[in-house]
């Protein structure tokens, strides 16, 4: 999954392949990690960067889409700063894939989804495309949500009330006991 892009200067090449080169990676990168979460509860860090990377790739453009704009060559020169920087980005998360570091690989996902965010708005400056902290905001907010309905109760109990609990629980069991026997 390390492969680096590369470009050769001989041959001409298609202004926008930027732009498919990036939903490519991070659709990879994004089913990587989502393999990597899917066994257990996905933490709101987790799901958020799993909707951000989801946000950004959501209604992407085919090249020759007339939403997509034609690049100077000064912007140009960004998009490939960007993707250098994407594919760094996914060897240390295929490393810490390796590692089986999943915090690490949540940061890196968020990285390597905001390069490929401005790429897209390099491509598509029409398009509106959410931050990782507004999506992380709304996550958080379903994660509590979530989280809530796991344990409804208003407060965690005390000790002293586990206890009078079990007692009762107890007291109720013995003389269920009792009344079988008699």
């Amino acid at each position: 999954m390390s492969e680096n892009v590369e470009t050769n200067t001989a041959e001409p090449q298609d202004p926008k392949i930027g732009l498919k080169i990036a939903a490519e990676r991070l659709s990879i990168v994004r089913y990587v990690f989502l393999v990597q979460i899917e066994d257990g509860i996905a933490s709101a860090a987790q799901r958020a960067s799993l909707e951000y990377a989801d946000a950004v790739l959501i209604g992407w453009p085919e090249t020759d889409s007339p939403e997509v704009v034609d690049l100077t060559d000064a912007q140009l020169k960004v998009v490939r700063e960007h993707m250098e920087l994407m594919e760094s980005y996914i060897s240390k998360f295929s490393q810490m894939e390796h590692d089986g570091d999943i915090d690490g690989m949540t940061d890196t996902l968020i990285r390597i989804t905001e390069r490929v965010a401005e790429v897209r708005r390099l491509y598509q400056p029409e398009f509106p495309l959410p931050t990782f902290a507004e999506i992380r905001r709304v996550v958080q907010d379903e994660w509590d949500e979530d989280m809530g309905k796991i344990d409804p109760q208003e407060s965690d109990p005390t000790a002293d009330e586990i206890e009078h609990e079990t007692e009762t629980a107890d007291g109720q069991a013995a003389e269920a006991n009792e009344r079988g026997q008699a």
